[in-house]
């Protein structure tokens, strides 16, 4: 049985804003939310591999009025994820149940190098689907097109974990099994999985 597996929210939880918070200036006490929203205007441009880190790294310190070097930026940046600690125990029964486990996540070239570096554990994903390498993002049907031709999925049989309502209706397009996680509640998604377990 395959499982794709989203990283944001289901994986590993953020929190953008604290870290980011600490590269603004001093005179943005009155509008620093206001400022760090605006570094969601390129956000799907940089996920979907269109704009390159140096590119967005200028911008978004421009953006901030922020005096800070480009590694403060890519620190601040990186800095925002804690594992999802349950999810994870999901990740070890499946692997020892002999299952493929697939990453499949909106994700730029700043967090994935980090992430595979700061949690080995991810190494242990049978393949991975990026939104940045692919040049698409969830929920673009290229990005699921991709998954499914480049691991030769049969979407009926395959199932998807995703936290983002528009991408799981992404996915119930193509027919995979999916599932919108929940942080808050994982033992709904528990029983969800057991019941697919069940199914085979």
């Amino acid at each position: 049985m395959t499982f794709l597996f989203d990283i944001g929210r289901v994986l590993l939880d953020f929190d953008f804003e604290t870290s980011l918070a600490r590269l603004l200036p001093p005179e943005a006490a009155d509008d620093g939310h206001e400022r760090l929203k605006v570094l969601l205007e390129r956000k799907d441009e940089f996920e979907s591999g269109r704009i390159a880190v140096d590119e967005f790294t200028r911008w978004a310190l421009e953006r901030l009025g922020s005096p800070a070097e480009a590694d403060a930026f890519h620190h601040a940046w990186r800095d925002i994820f804690t594992p999802n600690e349950p999810m994870w125990d999901v990740v070890e029964r499946l692997l020892a149940g002999g299952h493929q486990l697939i990453l499949f996540s909106n994700i730029n070239g700043i967090h994935w190098p980090w992430i595979r570096e700061r949690w080995p554990r991810f190494e242990r994903f049978h393949g991975a689907v990026l939104s940045y390498e692919v040049g698409a993002i969830k929920p673009q049907a290229a990005i699921y097109r991709h998954a499914l031709e480049t691991f030769g999925l049969v979407a009926e049989e395959t199932r998807y974990i995703d936290d983002m309502p528009a991408n799981i209706e992404g996915g119930k397009a193509f027919g995979l099994r999916s599932w919108q996680y929940d942080l808050r509640d994982h033992a709904a998604f528990e029983t969800w999985l057991a019941d697919e377990l069940a199914r085979g």
